[in-house]
């Protein structure tokens, strides 16, 4: 990409639906900072549990009966565990019994949680990977062993089981929960423009929120519109594979970074959603059609959603007359008048600054003025 392509950010033009409620504000910003739109719609919220009668009561039972192992799965989730404790008047106790514990932690973030509460993990999976965790166990033996659980927001009904399978007495400890959000609004607008096509990407940062998005929308009719959407039009994002299970079970395909970060999920769509988009050379210039956006030789070119919708009707045949006919029926909501497509197509050309891309057909409708010597390349887009 030239130098004016780079100074507006790889996903400039490109919209990006974020369902994260935990730090959506930062997995936004790292998106906008690359030129993206980003529309938030928090597919859950957390709900902590700190006068709760079933964490108060693992805790307690932990204390009492002392593990051999603990597994901390979340920084969020041990903090809270940790604080709660404390705000019972079990600080203490709890910190005593994990410091005779072997401590186990999914990843980083946790391993720094457990060192800020003044303990010192036994070990850490590189994958970041609960499957990792459980494989180790396993491997070890956990016949008559006490494990403690730290959930991460849902059950782990497949990790216990194994576990319970092996002759482990396994207590669960359930920190917060993954409940559906009290404002559904925004899930179901972000629905509705994912079926639309108005967003380019989805991004997922846990299973419970893909599972939640899908079972929205079922409960809304409209899940088998919007797993078509996800299969040809709309990129689905996910932080890692544990996330992107609901997705799959679907049959929907997902891209994922190496690293389970949000950083790198970033750079993730830099890479993906231009590379989905072709560079066309019509009339001298290099014209790439983003989501709501154009660049023309780099520069890039706003451009109002009927004249997206005509944009796209064009380049699927890129060269070739459309009629307007055809044309008025991709238009949203225009009716019946093939004025409106005129009236669109003025201000399209409009916000192309170069007019001469689109051709008027006179008495048959509108092409894309693709260079000749690329005809042949394009002539089945």
């Amino acid at each position: 990409m030239d130098g004016d392509g780079q100074r507006h950010g790889p996903l400039a033009g490109f919209t990006i639906g974020v369902t994260a409620a935990r730090r959506a504000d930062e997995l936004g910003t790292l998106l906008k900072r690359r030129g993206g739109t980003v529309v938030h719609a928090p597919a859950l919220r957390i709900v902590q549990l700190a006068d709760d009668a079933e964490l108060l009561s693992a805790t307690k039972e932990l204390i009492a009966h002392p593990p051999d192992t603990v597994v901390a799965t979340t920084a969020i989730g041990f903090r809270g565990w940790v604080e709660a404790a404390d705000g019972w008047g079990y600080g203490e106790d709890l910190l005593s019994c994990l410091r005779g514990a072997e401590l186990l932690a999914r990843g980083p973030k946790v391993k720094g949680a457990i060192r800020a509460a003044g303990l010192t993990e036994e070990w850490s999976p590189t994958s970041e990977s609960l499957a990792e965790v459980l494989e180790r166990l396993l491997g070890q033996g956990v016949e008559d062993r006490r494990i403690g659980l730290q959930l991460h927001g849902e059950p782990l009904p497949g990790f216990v089981e194994a576990l319970r399978v092996g002759g482990a007495d396994v207590v669960v400890v359930p920190v917060y929960r993954w409940m559906p959000p009290e404002d559904l609004a925004p899930v179901d607008r972000l629905i509705e423009a994912t079926v639309a096509r108005a967003v380019d990407a989805v991004t997922f940062t846990s299973a419970p929120a893909a599972a939640s998005l899908l079972s929205r929308a079922e409960e809304r009719g409209q899940l088998t519109e919007l797993l078509a959407a996800l299969h040809h039009d709309v990129l689905a994002a996910c932080v890692g594979p544990v996330t992107a299970l609901p997705l799959q079970a679907r049959g929907i395909d997902t891209v994922q970074p190496e690293r389970f970060r949000l950083g790198p999920l970033v750079q993730v769509l830099c890479a993906e959603l231009p590379g989905r988009v072709p560079t066309l050379p019509v009339a001298g210039h290099r014209v790439e059609i983003r989501g709501h956006a154009v660049l023309v030789d780099g520069e890039l070119r706003p451009v109002p959603p009927a004249g997206m919708a005509l944009l796209h009707a064009l380049t699927r045949r890129p060269g070739w007359v459309v009629s307007r006919a055809e044309l008025l029926r991709a238009l949203p909501g225009a009716g019946r008048d093939e004025h409106a497509v005129e009236t669109a197509m003025a201000r399209l050309r409009t916000a192309l600054g170069a007019p001469q891309l689109i051709h008027t057909v006179v008495k048959r409708g509108y092409r894309l003025a693709l260079d000749p010597s690329a005809g042949s390349k394009y002539a089945d887009v």
